[in-house]
């Protein structure tokens, strides 16, 4: 298969600084869509991963899937977009789009799904490259459409921050009676705040301090609740139908879940690993309560996601960096000095 040479950013080893690097992309194949990144945003996931904190880094890895785009070429047989559009891609790249997940457009529990960097590149027998780069090559049917009035670069963290919060707040049905709380204030925090609130819910914010009162309620939060104060929150016991998780660390569930309703769910979307201390079940078996997880979302899903923030104006929060300060970005985010989310304006990769 034909190759071009391009320009990204990635690194070696899990405690060697990103750097530029040069990858590989395919020349597309008749159903792929070359996209010219003009965005890209800065994940948590993609800090964890370029630092093998799961322990399942491949090396070299070029990290990013919140990526916003211009066509530059289509294959003979793709349909759906033309040179000049403005394109996105988020999380996923492939999948085998035969089994039950596939069929279901639930493509992001496909067993064989293929992560936009840190995947199974079938093409070049190699490891798919993310974001952080010049150009993507991307099967048509993983290639999202942009709503025309929100801005580009604001998009990109709604790529994966955004379908991260949506796909429960929909699978859950939250609507306009609902009452949703949010737990942590960060990148996927701030997206939960703005979609629940669109949608019609009454938006909680649980938080340790004070300090971000005046933050919540400016994105849609309806009432903060100082989860270290212990009136507060047992003056929130049994009320809320569900809870987005968001916190990215080792932390205890157990103070929320008494603030669920019967039937109430809490949902854990920001943290990967075993959890300390353990659950207690009491007040899961005396409410019929439950915790779940919950993962991004399929294309079909994140298109509608789009769909919703076009209609509604939503975008991330931002900070706009150069590639060149992706290591500095990733220092910052480890102590959440970001409101709320970076996103590398590739131009500086180009130029």
């Amino acid at each position: 298969m034909k190759v071009k040479n391009i320009k990204a950013y990635g690194t070696v080893a899990a405690d060697a600084d990103l750097k530029q690097l040069d990858i590989n992309r395919r020349e597309v194949t008749p159903k792929d869509v070359e996209i010219d990144i003009l965005y890209c945003g800065v994940c948590h996931s993609d800090l964890h991963f370029a630092r093998n904190d799961w322990g399942m880094t491949q090396y070299p890895v070029v990290p990013g899937h919140e990526i916003v785009g211009k066509v530059l070429k289509v294959g003979v047989d793709v349909k759906q977009y033309k040179e000049g559009d403005l394109v996105a891609v988020g999380c996923l790249v492939d999948s085998c789009r035969t089994c039950g997940s596939c069929k279901n457009d639930e493509e992001q529990y496909c067993p064989e799904w293929v992560g936009t960097y840190g995947g199974f590149d079938k093409h070049l027998d190699t490891n798919t490259h993310g974001g952080y780069s010049e150009t993507i090559v991307v099967d048509e049917a993983f290639v999202l459409s942009i709503p025309e009035n929100l801005d580009l670069a604001g998009i990109a963290p709604v790529l994966c921050a955004g379908i991260t919060t949506w796909s429960p707040l929909r699978h859950w049905n939250v609507g306009k009676d609902s009452k949703v709380a949010v737990v942590g204030l960060g990148g996927l925090g701030h997206m939960a705040i703005k979609l629940a609130d669109a949608l019609g819910a009454h938006v909680t914010l649980f938080s340790r301090s004070t300090n971000k009162i005046d933050d919540a309620k400016a994105l849609g939060a309806d009432e903060i609740i100082i989860s270290t104060d212990e009136s507060q929150m047992q003056s929130a016991m049994g009320r809320f139908d569900i809870i987005i998780d968001t916190v990215p660390y080792e932390h205890d569930l157990n103070p929320y879940i008494g603030t669920l309703n019967t039937n109430g769910t809490l949902v854990v979307v920001g943290y990967l690993g075993p959890l300390d201390p353990m659950l207690v079940t009491v007040p899961l078996i005396m409410g019929r309560k439950s915790v779940a997880g919950s993962l991004i979302g399929g294309i079909a899903e994140t298109q509608e996601l789009l769909d919703f923030c076009g209609k509604h104006n939503i975008t991330s929060d931002i900070e706009v960096i150069n590639m060149q300060d992706i290591n500095a970005a990733y220092e910052r985010m480890l102590k959440s000095d970001v409101k709320y989310r970076f996103v590398i304006d590739m131009k500086s990769l180009k130029s």
